[in-house]
C-alpha cells in the first residue's frame, strides 16, 4: 500500500513539474498504439519534447490538486478521457504536431475494430487456388479462374470507413496480405498558456487573422459611428476624417484672411501666377513662356497655319508630280516612234 502511495505521489511531482516547465501540452490519443511504436515515438520526440502516459483517474486527481495553485490547469479536465497521454514541448507547435503524426505504423485489419477509412480490393490475380473460389463469392468479390489461380476481375469496396471490420473481412484481407490501416498517436487538443483549442487553430495563417481582425475593427467603428458611442477604433476614424476637414477649413481661412499657413502656400502660389499671366496678357509685359500665349491669343488662326500650310504645300506638289510623269511618259512614247538613223 505505501510503495502505491508513494508511486502517485511520485507521479504527481512529475506531472506538476512538467505543467510548471512546458508552457503547451498536446493531449494525443494512443488508441491501437504499440508499446514499440511508443518507445519510438518518445525516442523521435528527445530533446523536443516529454511524453507522459498514466491513467485517468490519476491524472485528474493529480490536476485537482494543482487547481488551487494554478486555476488555467482546469482546462485540461474536460479533455482527460479515453486512451490519452501527453505530450510536453516548448518548440514549434506546427512542427512538434508534424512530427507526433507522423510517426505511424501499417496495420492488419482486425475483426471488430472500427475502420478510419475506406477498404478497397484491388483487382488482379490473387495466387489462391480455385478451391477457396466460394469464400470470394461470400463476400460478393467478382472473380474468375485464370492459369488456375482466382482473379479478382474488377476493384471492390469491402469495408466502409466508420464501420466494423467484420470476421470474414479480416479473414480475406489478411489472407490477400494487404494492411489497410496506419495506426499512430492523434491529436484531440492542445493546451498552451492556459487556453485549449483544436489543432486544426494551427493551419490558420497570420493573412486570415489580419482580415478578421480589420474586419472586426470596421464593423466596431460603423456601430460606434451610428450609436454615438465613443470607442479608439472610432475616435482614431473621426480624428482622421476631422483632420482632412480642419486642413481645408484652413485653407479657406488663409486664403480668405491672406494669412499665410503651409496648407495655403501652395494654392497662394497658384492663384499668383493666375494673376501674372492676366497682368501680361493686358500689357506689353512678355517674357519667354508668355509669348506663343500672346500670339494664339491675337491671332486664333495662326496656331492651326503651319498643319495647313504643310497639307496645302503637299497637295500643290502633287499636280506637279504627276506633270513631270506625264512628260517622261510622252518623250519615252516619242523615241520609241523613230529608229536611230531616220
Amino acid at each position: 500500500m505505501g510503495g502505491r502511495t508513494a508511486t502517485k505521489a511520485g507521479y504527481f511531482d512529475k506531472l506538476k513539474g512538467l505543467l510548471e516547465e512546458f508552457h503547451s501540452v498536446f493531449i494525443v490519443t494512443v488508441d491501437n498504439v504499440s508499446s514499440q511504436q511508443m518507445h519510438e515515438i518518445r525516442h523521435s520526440m528527445r530533446g523536443e519534447g516529454v511524453v507522459l502516459m498514466g491513467k485517468n483517474t490519476m491524472v485528474r486527481r493529480a490536476i485537482k490538486t494543482f487547481i488551487a495553485d494554478f486555476p488555467e490547469y482546469e482546462r485540461l479536465l474536460p479533455h482527460v478521457r479515453g486512451n490519452v497521454g501527453f505530450v510536453f514541448t516548448n518548440g514549434d507547435l506546427k512542427a512538434t504536431r508534424d512530427k507526433i503524426l507522423s510517426n505511424r505504423v501499417a496495420a492488419p485489419a482486425r475483426a471488430g475494430a472500427v475502420a478510419p477509412l475506406d477498404v478497397y480490393i484491388p483487382a488482379g490475380n490473387t495466387g489462391m487456388e480455385p478451391g477457396k473460389t466460394s469464400f470470394f463469392q461470400a463476400l460478393g468479390v467478382p472473380t474468375k479462374i485464370a492459369r488456375g489461380t482466382i482473379e479478382i476481375t474488377q476493384d471492390l469496396k469491402l469495408v466502409h470507413a466508420g464501420t466494423k471490420v467484420g470476421a470474414s473481412e479480416a479473414t480475406l484481407l489478411n489472407m490477400l496480405n494487404i494492411s489497410p490501416f496506419t495506426y499512430g498517436m492523434g491529436i484531440s487538443q492542445i493546451y498552451d498558456q492556459g487556453q485549449t483549442f483544436p489543432t486544426s487553430v494551427l493551419d490558420i495563417e497570420e493573412e486570415q487573422l489580419l482580415k478578421a481582425f480589420n474586419s472586426a475593427i470596421a464593423t466596431i467603428v460603423a456601430v460606434s459611428l451610428a450609436s454615438n458611442y465613443p470607442t479608439l477604433a472610432s475616435i482614431n476614424y473621426s480624428f482622421a476624417i476631422g483632420m482632412k476637414t480642419s486642413i481645408k477649413n484652413i485653407t479657406a481661412i488663409s486664403l480668405a484672411s491672406n494669412y499665410p499657413t503651409w496648407p495655403s502656400v501652395f494654392h497662394s502660389v497658384i492663384n499668383s501666377y493666375k494673376n501674372l499671366l492676366a497682368v501680361a496678357l493686358e500689357t506689353e509685359y512678355e517674357w519667354a513662356e508668355i509669348s506663343s500665349l500672346k500670339a494664339g491669343i491675337r491671332d486664333p488662326s495662326s496656331v492651326a497655319a503651319a498643319p495647313q500650310a504643310d497639307t496645302s504645300s503637299a497637295a500643290a506638289e502633287a499636280p506637279k508630280e504627276e506633270a513631270k510623269k506625264a512628260e517622261s511618259e510622252e518623250e519615252e512614247d516619242e523615241d520609241m516612234g523613230f529608229g536611230l538613223f531616220d
